[in-house]
């Protein structure tokens, strides 16, 4: 995977629950963990911003991009 996730990092420094972060920005522990996992393939801007603000990070806090031999779309 090029895009790796760090939420469960944020989560430990906050010292804050995937449960609690569920309930703070309206989303289920089922989809949370999936974000935490990095098994999604895509996040609304509206999400990450309700997770940045109840985290107090910065999207780059969250994401980071990593080379690999993930094939771009269209290539």
């Amino acid at each position: 995977m090029a895009i790796v996730v760090s939420l469960d990092v944020m989560l430990a420094r906050r010292k804050m629950r995937s449960r609690e972060l569920a309930e703070r920005i309206g989303l289920t522990e089922a989809n949370v963990s999936l974000l935490k996992s990095g098994k999604v393939r895509g996040v609304r801007f509206e999400t990450l911003s309700r997770i940045c603000e109840v985290l107090e990070c910065q999207p780059g806090d969250l994401l980071q991009w990593v080379p690999g031999d993930e094939p771009v779309d269209g290539a």
